[in-house]
C-alpha cells in the first residue's frame, strides 16, 4: 500500500489521503456501474493510498454501502484498516427512485447511523453528515444527535453538507465538526464568498465534491455524447444545449493550459482545488481504474502563479452557464440561501 500525500480535516477531523474517492457513481445517477471494476476500483484506491471513501445511505437505497463493505472486506488487512468511511444519510427515496425530502429528527439520525453500520459491516462511522438540512428540523437537533452517537462511540466525527455560513455556525456552536462537504470546483465557486471564509474561521476543513463537474470540465466530455438512461446530467442545467456548448469552450480554453504543462485536463482541474488551500480535500468519483489513475496524477501537478492566473482567465468565477441542479433540487440547498 502507498502512502499517499495526507490533509487533515479541520482542526477536530482526522488525517486523511489529500484525494479522497467519491463512490456514488459506481451505485447511482450516471447510469449501470460494472460492479466488478467499481470493486477493482476501490481497492486501487486503497493500495495508491487513498484512506478517504465517502458515500450516502441513499446511493442505490443501500446499494453503494453494501458495495463498499464488500470492497473492504476483500481487500488486504493494512489496506481495510485505513480507511475511513465519510457517510451522508438523511434523503428520502420512493421506489421508483424519486427523492421526497429530507428528514434531520434525532431519532431518524440513529436510525439511519443504525441501518448504515449493518450495510458497512462495522462498528462505527468515520465521519457522518445530513446531506441537505432538512427545512423541518433545526440543524441543533440533528448534530446534537450526531453528538451522542459520537458519545456512544458509534461515529467519530461530525460532518455538514451543503450549508450556509449562517447555518454553519450554529451546527459548530453545537460540537465540534470535522468538515464540510460541498460542491467546489473551477465553474462551482460560490463558496468563496461566504462559506469557505465561515469554514477557515471556525477550523472546519472542506471536502469538495463536483470538483470535475460530473465530468463537464475532465476533458473527456463531448458535444454528441449520448447519455445512458438514468443519467442524473440529463436533466442539469450545464448539460444542455447552449449550456453545454459554453462550458466545453471554457473547458478548451482549460485544454490549452493543460497541454501546455503535459498533463490533462482533468488533472489540472483538480489541481487547481488542490492549490485552494491545504484545507480542501477534494472528492473524485472515479467509476474506473483508468479514471482512478488519472485523478491520482493530480497530486503530482504544480501549479505556480502563473498558471492559476492563466487558468482564471481561461475560466473566470462564474463563467459557467447554468445552475449546478435542477431547480428543484437547487431549492434543497441552504447553501444557496
Amino acid at each position: 500500500m502507498t502512502t499517499l500525500h495526507t490533509r487533515t480535516l479541520g482542526s477536530a477531523g482526522p488525517q486523511v489521503s489529500a484525494i479522497g474517492l467519491g463512490c456514488m457513481g459506481m451505485s447511482a445517477l450516471y447510469g449501470e456501474a460494472d460492479r466488478a471494476e467499481s470493486i477493482a476500483t476501490i481497492h486501487a484506491a486503497l493500495d495508491a493510498g487513498v484512506t478517504l471513501l465517502d458515500t450516502g445511505d441513499f446511493y442505490g437505497m443501500g446499494h453503494n454501502e453494501l458495495l463498499i463493505n464488500e470492497a473492504l472486506r476483500t481487500a488486504p488487512a493494512a489496506a481495510r484498516e485505513q480507511a475511513l468511511t465519510s457517510v451522508k444519510f438523511g434523503a428520502l427515496r420512493t421506489v421508483e427512485g424519486g427523492f421526497t425530502g429530507y428528514d434531520g429528527r434525532p431519532a431518524a439520525v440513529k436510525n439511519f447511523a443504525a441501518y448504515s453500520l449493518q450495510r458497512l459491516g462495522t462498528d462505527h462511522i468515520d465521519i457522518y453528515r445530513i446531506a441537505r438540512a432538512d427545512p423541518d428540523v433545526p440543524i441543533e437537533e440533528t448534530v446534537g444527535a450526531i453528538a451522542e452517537l459520537v458519545e456512544a462511540g458509534h461515529v467519530r466525527h461530525i460532518g455538514l453538507s451543503e450549508l450556509g455560513a449562517d447555518t454553519i455556525r450554529r451546527a459548530a456552536a453545537v460540537a465540534p465538526i470535522s468538515d464540510l462537504q460541498i460542491e467546489y470546483s473551477l465553474i462551482s465557486r460560490s463558496i468563496e464568498d461566504r462559506i469557505l471564509p465561515a469554514c477557515r474561521e471556525l477550523g472546519i476543513g472542506v471536502t469538495a465534491y463536483g470538483v470535475l463537474s460530473r465530468g463537464l470540465i475532465s476533458g473527456h466530455f463531448t458535444r454528441d455524447r449520448e447519455l445512458a438512461p438514468g443519467d442524473f446530467r440529463s436533466m442539469s442545467p450545464r448539460f444542455q444545449g447552449d449550456n453545454l456548448r459554453h462550458n466545453l469552450g471554457l473547458v478548451d480554453a482549460l485544454r490549452k493550459i493543460a497541454e501546455q504543462k503535459g498533463v490533462s485536463v482533468a488533472q489540472t482541474a483538480i489541481a487547481w482545488v488542490l492549490a485552494q488551500g491545504t484545507d480542501i480535500v477534494p472528492l473524485v468519483g472515479a467509476r474506473s481504474r483508468d479514471r482512478l489513475a488519472e485523478a491520482l496524477g493530480a497530486l503530482d501537478v504544480r501549479l505556480d502563479a502563473d498558471d492559476l492566473a492563466a487558468i482564471e482567465e481561461a475560466v473566470p468565477a462564474g463563467s459557467a452557464a447554468g445552475a449546478r441542479y435542477p431547480a428543484q433540487q437547487m431549492a434543497h440547498l441552504d447553501s444557496e440561501r
